[in-house]
């Protein structure tokens, strides 16, 4: 019973995000894509994740229970940039706009081995369930007639950013910002 206290108090206390603990929890991410990069999820284990980030198994459980909870928040980690670079980004105008679909691509292209790495390891779950809690936590309600509305954006959204990715980006963000703003439309 007293471990599981320590345990859940450790918990509360990797939730707090300081600089430091940001920095570990950000290479301990960037050390499964990796990973996942080189070998897919074969043989992908917290031993293998620790060794390559250089830290103790002991600090892998501090902050997470399993690699996915790992992945979960290093996707988490990627929307909160997004939203401190969006905020310093005068005239986006709102999400479903030209300027801001081109915003969002070019800023979510930065971590385009993240997002291409998950999707070639199957865990595109994570991707799906980080895009509706972004969506739905932060997108203007007046920009949508329901529920539905939100969610049929997100998936079109993520799903034509990783169409885009995947080949190559033949497209400038501009022309696939203005096919989405013509859907959108229609």
């Amino acid at each position: 019973m007293e471990n599981t206290t320590l345990f859940t108090k450790n918990k509360h206390k990797a939730n707090q995000k300081t600089e430091r603990s940001q920095f570990t929890r950000m290479c301990i991410g960037e050390s499964i894509i990796e990973l996942m990069r080189e070998n897919g999820t074969e043989g992908l284990s917290i031993s293998s994740v620790a060794k390559k980030t250089g830290i103790s198994r002991m600090t892998f459980y501090y902050y997470y229970e399993s690699i996915q909870d790992a992945l979960t928040d290093y996707m988490k980690e990627i929307i909160t940039a997004y939203l401190k670079e969006r905020k310093n980004t005068p005239g986006l105008g709102n999400f479903q706009e030209y300027s801001h679909l081109i915003f969002s691509l070019k800023f979510f292209d930065q971590y385009e081995n993240f997002f291409l790495t998950m999707t070639q390891n199957g865990l595109h779950s994570i991707l799906m369930a980080g895009i509706n809690e972004f969506m739905l936590s932060y997108l203007p309600k007046e920009t949508t007639r329901s529920l539905y509305d939100i969610y049929y954006y997100a998936g079109g959204l993520l799903n034509t950013f990783l169409k885009w990715e995947e080949n190559g980006k033949k497209e400038s963000a501009e022309e696939v910002a203005k096919i989405i703003c013509e859907h959108a439309k229609s």
